[in-house]
């Protein structure tokens, strides 16, 4: 990771501030491959809370880390409570502390991805169940913003994750993004199991609300991708590791 940071959106990516369908549709994937009524829940990299807020709709013991004290204020403005600020690779919880733990678009912000899988891991009771989400290198487009003349430029950006790393690298020096064999490899040697891994496509919300009817069609034809060989190339990695 390039440790200039020349905008706040480039180190850290952008918290989701509002809630919609395509947040909705990870909320019921997340509930399905853990169970979330009564559980102790950690958030691990919850941004301003959303999915601190929605999770207790299943439970009330909900707690949401983030490193950043501005998300973490703005959470608690926001009324969501119990978020707490401090790094994914030192939780300050002890271990088996949780039912689960979610991983939302985080570990590839990180200093040390693999410390932070291994803290996970640590404070999840047997059986308790890590839930992830992260980048896919095989999708056509680096969501992150890129680098371009030494400035930071957001937005999507086509052929990045496609480049050789060296290249991919010196573009998108502030982000990871994985392959499959990359992000089970982040479990490598820890006391968990990979019970669920595959990819997923977009909710296209912004398409929709901007095209309507063309955006609802584009994401039926996405999601029905899921159930196909092309899953591969999906926005994100959805996995679940089972502390053993």
């Amino acid at each position: 990771m390039n440790a200039e940071v020349v905008d706040k959106r480039a180190e850290r990516g952008v918290p989701s501030l509002v809630w919609r369908a395509g947040q909705e549709r990870r909320l019921s994937m997340i509930s399905a491959a853990a169970p979330l009524q009564g559980a102790r829940v950690l958030v691990d990299g919850c941004g301003i809370g959303a999915y601190v807020a929605a999770i207790r709709r299943f439970t009330p013991h909900v707690v949401g880390l983030d490193i950043e004290i501005g998300h973490v204020r703005e959470g608690a403005r926001r009324g969501v409570s119990e978020l707490l600020v401090a790094a994914c690779e030192a939780l300050p919880f002890d271990s088996a502390a949780f039912d689960v733990v979610l991983s939302h678009e985080v570990l590839e912000h990180v200093r040390d991805d693999r410390a932070a899988c291994a803290e996970m891991i640590r404070v999840l009771r047997p059986g308790g169940r890590a839930v992830i989400f992260v980048p896919n290198r095989l999708y056509p487009f680096e969501t992150h913003g890129i680098y371009r003349g030494g400035q930071y430029v957001f937005g999507n950006a086509f052929g990045v994750n496609w480049l050789p790393d060296a290249l991919r690298n010196r573009l998108a020096p502030h982000v990871r993004a994985y392959t499959a064999a990359q992000v089970r490899a982040l479990f490598n040697g820890l006391p968990a199991r990979i019970i669920t891994h595959t990819q997923i496509y977009p909710g296209f919300d912004n398409l929709i609300a901007q095209r309507g009817a063309a955006g609802r069609l584009l994401r039926r034809l996405m999601h029905a991708l899921e159930r196909t060989p092309l899953r591969a190339f999906g926005l994100s990695h959805f996995l679940v590791a089972e502390r053993v």
